[in-house]
């Protein structure tokens, strides 16, 4: 029972940060596409929010590992 609880608490907290980077994509792709004169601004915002969405994400794991590893 604690092998599924480890499991699937990994499985969400690697598909939350990983459903937010697709969004982010998805959006700054979008935004480039209608205004490709803001490309650097663009990317500068996707590249920091990629950052704090995988600290979330490593975050987590760290905890994870800390709380189930003895």
């Amino acid at each position: 029972m604690r092998n599924l609880t480890i499991i699937l608490i990994l499985i969400i907290s690697t598909l939350g940060p990983s459903f937010v980077i697709a969004v982010i994509g998805y959006g700054s792709i979008q935004a480039l596409a209608r205004n490709p004169s803001a490309s650097p601004k663009i990317q500068t915002s996707m590249i920091l929010a990629f950052v704090f969405a995988e600290s979330i994400a490593v975050i987590s794991l760290i905890v994870i590992f800390h709380l189930f590893v003895r």
